[in-house]
């Protein structure tokens, strides 16, 4: 009897979800996720550049109806907007700010500095060899005030920094930190500043739970705050699975940061139901398929898809409890199909980490999200 309940009940909310989208905004004043949370913090997604392409489409109806902050997943990253010395691809960019501002959305920049998605030509001479520290300074600094100056004034946040520190607490052995020094991220923060005064300025990093990685990063936002150098808030990824982190550790790392006077963002979150021994999100990393690696590739038994809802809900409700120290909760894609995961780290497998099915249909942990604030 509870399973038909649960098959008519998911029908329903399928039948409303493809009606709402049909409606538009009809939808939002009551049900949509930005209202259900709005006096929490803001909902966010992520949009891609052939998504800004289309006029119209589920994605985008969705993107507009329950989210109010996006983030751009791809193409602000070196590699796609600054491929080579002089070029610049600010299209996808120009884009994505036009459509924040004409849909209510606070834009999200991601990102100045990362180890990767970073063209070679950045770190090397003409030659191949590593360029010196000055040298590699000025190329950063150019970077940041080209990208980050020509969306002054029209970006909530950057993430300025992605994922510099490693699980164990020391700075990651990147070209920047090697060529450079651990103060590459210091002038980044400073560089930032300077070139939009008006954006919020984010370390972004993922398993942000382990406790030695947690002291890393309140060190360095003290740091950074004794040098006068201003850092608003925290990206915190929520990469996570069904039975990894401790929540009560990501907890403790929120009211950590929140001690520090800085914002937290819930930066990128989804929701692995897949086993998956490695459990980071450096995307360098690839393990070899395995059947038993991917078990449901027809389909999301009932029984898992509701213990993810159980996992989400209860992260909510963590988030919720520090709706006061946190600024924005976002979610790394809208349906499964769409999903980095399908591929990491193990390429061609079937997941479902996030909201709404491959065919948008809603799922679990989406009712469950929204029934937190409709009780």
């Amino acid at each position: 009897m509870a399973l038909n309940r649960r098959n008519f009940l998911a029908g329903l909310s399928l039948l409303a979800a493809s009606s709402a989208l049909r409606k538009g905004f009809e939808f939002e004043d009551f049900h949509s996720l930005k209202a259900l949370y709005k006096d929490d913090f803001l909902f966010g997604n992520i949009i891609t550049g052939k998504q800004l392409e289309k006029s119209s489409g589920p994605e985008l109806e969705l993107l507009e109806r329950e989210f109010n902050a996006l983030t751009m997943e791809n193409d602000m990253k070196w590699q796609l907007v600054h491929p080579a010395p002089e070029v610049w691809h600010f299209d996808p960019v120009n884009r994505f700010m036009d459509f924040c501002d004409r849909h209510g959305h606070q834009a999200i920049g991601h990102v100045l500095v990362w180890h990767s998605q970073t063209p070679s030509w950045v770190f090397e001479t003409e030659q191949g060899k590593p360029i010196g520290r000055q040298q590699l300074l000025d190329r950063m600094k150019g970077h940041i005030q080209t990208l980050a100056g020509h969306c002054k004034g029209r970006l909530y946040a950057w993430d300025v920094v992605n994922e510099a520190i490693e699980d164990n607490g020391t700075f990651r052995k990147s070209a920047w930190y090697q060529q450079i020094g651990a103060d590459f991220i210091a002038e980044a923060f400073r560089t930032a500043h300077e070139a939009d005064p008006s954006a919020q300025l984010l370390y972004n990093d993922y398993n942000m739970h382990i406790p030695a990685k947690r002291r890393a990063v309140v060190a360095l936002i003290r740091s950074l705050k004794a040098q006068g150098i201003p850092i608003h808030g925290v990206g915190m990824q929520g990469h996570i699975g069904l039975d990894y982190p401790d929540l009560n550790e990501f907890e403790k790392s929120i009211k950590a940061f929140a001690n520090e006077g800085v914002k937290i963002h819930i930066s990128e979150i989804d929701i692995d139901v897949l086993p998956n021994p490695y459990r980071s999100a450096e995307i360098s990393t690839r393990l070899n398929y395995a059947p038993w690696k991917d078990p449901y590739r027809e389909g999301l038994p009932p029984a898992v898809s509701d213990e993810q809802a159980d996992r989400g809900e209860a992260l909510f409700k963590v988030l919720l409890n520090h709706k006061e120290s946190i600024e924005r909760v976002s979610f790394w894609g809208l349906a499964d199909g769409m999903s980095w995961k399908n591929n990491f780290p193990i390429r061609g497998r079937v997941n479902y980490p996030l909201l709404w099915g491959r065919n948008f249909e809603e799922k679990e942990i989406l009712r469950r999200l929204r029934a937190l604030k409709s009780q």
